[in-house]
């Protein structure tokens, strides 16, 4: 007799997972959610105490793997390519950053800076991974990408804007020549999500509080409802899934 209480398509035991950007955020959020879906985990970012608070809140710690690593470096990228010593299953690229600046005064200096992390380093990083033949047949690839240079952008936010637009023309012709090997690329593009990014004092809680309005379903999205989608690509439920943009943004680009 079938036990279907134990079917669930979208469980990710036996499969190894590289998060980036882990250390915070949907980054975070990803990497633990993805050990509660029986994924073993590979997790990296720059910060070595803030990994080691991701690694205690997942399940069964001691079977994952922290690599603290800057991937703007070419040590960071190679770092993380000797550490993964069987071939992936999967591949998040969360880690990013933003520097909100008025168009007229961005510099060449901000434009390599944001494109080198959120561009540039998941790009290198999918490479040398390829390269190193660490990345398995039938594994799926994940770029966590933004409802801002896709579908919509704001003041101050054409540097971002740009490198998550950057992000999504990338996604579309890997997706294309990585088929071959049964390897498939998505993006996860957000709206605005409760993290850390929004926690330096700049903006207050009262102005947060009016800007959710904007959302039809009433609030910003939390860290794990996106890590929630990605579980999703990374799945076998997605296996017939590849160049695709998931919208996660409670409703805000309708109106």
């Amino acid at each position: 007799m079938n036990n279907m209480t134990s079917y669930n398509p979208f469980s990710l035991e036996g499969k190894r997972i590289l998060v980036t950007g882990a250390s915070s955020g949907i980054g975070r959020a990803t990497a633990i959610e993805c050990s509660r879906m029986g994924a073993t985990v590979i997790l990296t970012a720059r910060n070595e105490q803030r990994l080691q608070e991701t690694l205690s809140q997942m399940t069964e710690p001691a079977k994952h793997q922290i690599v603290v690593a800057d991937l703007g470096t070419e040590d960071g990228l190679l770092s993380v390519v000797n550490a993964v010593s069987e071939p992936l299953n999967g591949v998040v690229h969360s880690a990013g950053f933003t520097i909100p600046k008025p168009f007229q005064f961005v510099t060449a200096k901000d434009m390599d800076a944001i494109m080198d992390v959120n561009y540039k380093a998941p790009a290198l990083l999918t490479q040398k991974l390829l390269k190193g033949k660490k990345i398995s047949k039938g594994a799926s690839i994940v770029f966590i990408s933004s409802i801002s240079g896709v579908w919509v952008s704001y003041i101050a936010g054409s540097l971002y804007s740009g490198s998550k637009g950057a992000v999504n023309g990338l996604v579309k012709g890997m997706a294309i020549e990585l088929a071959a090997k049964q390897i498939r690329v998505n993006c996860v593009n957000p709206g605005m999500i409760e993290t850390a990014i929004l926690e330096n004092g700049v903006i207050t809680e009262e102005q947060l509080q009016e800007d959710a309005k904007r959302y039809p379903l009433g609030r910003y999205g939390k860290p794990e409802e996106v890590a929630h989608a990605v579980i999703y690509l990374l799945s076998d439920a997605a296996s017939w899934v590849t160049g695709s943009n998931l919208l996660i943004d409670g409703g805000y680009t309708l109106l």
